[in-house]
């Protein structure tokens, strides 16, 4: 038996236990046709790169696969005649990647953005210039004086 990795997309508008129920169908005719799934990653929903089938999202899901390659192209059969596949890869490789991917450890790398999801926006990002807006009502008044002594100046001239 070799070893594959196998990444797939499945449709948009599948909920996550439809897509872990995917998979454990999957799952099933494996281990029926002799192989074993040694590593599964559920990499959530992400945008494509360009629509396929009229979905512009996908669910993205890793699996290690411990197999056969007679069982391989069966799975791959059967995964093409599926409607909720939107694509899918298998890659032979010598050994399956231990830990996390890095898919996964990318995403738990990454700092916390701002915004909707918590906090606010630091200055200076990017829409804010960064520099601060005038206080308010000081520069009102400070206008109407500068009016007034204008005024009285010109009031001055005119005698």
């Amino acid at each position: 038996m070799a070893l594959y990795e196998l990444t797939l997309i499945l449709r948009n508008d599948l909920s996550t236990t439809q897509v872990e129920t995917f998979i454990e169908g999957l799952e099933g005719k494996l281990g029926e046709l002799g192989g074993s799934v040694e590593k599964k990653e559920f990499w959530g929903l992400r945008p494509l790169a360009y629509r396929i089938k009229k979905n512009r999202k996908g669910h993205y899901v890793f699996l290690g696969l411990n197999t056969p390659a007679d069982a391989l192209k069966e799975i791959e059969r059967q995964m093409s005649l599926d409607e909720d596949m939107l694509r899918f890869l298998t890659l032979r490789v010598d050994a399956l990647p231990e830990g996390q991917t890095p898919m996964m450890s990318r995403r738990d790398e990454r700092p916390a953005r701002g915004g909707r999801q918590g906090g606010q926006p630091q200055a200076g990002g990017r829409f804010e210039s960064g520099r601060g807006r005038r206080p308010q009502g000081h520069s009102q008044s400070h206008a109407s004086e500068e009016n007034d002594e204008a005024q009285d100046s010109e009031g001055d001239n005119n005698d």
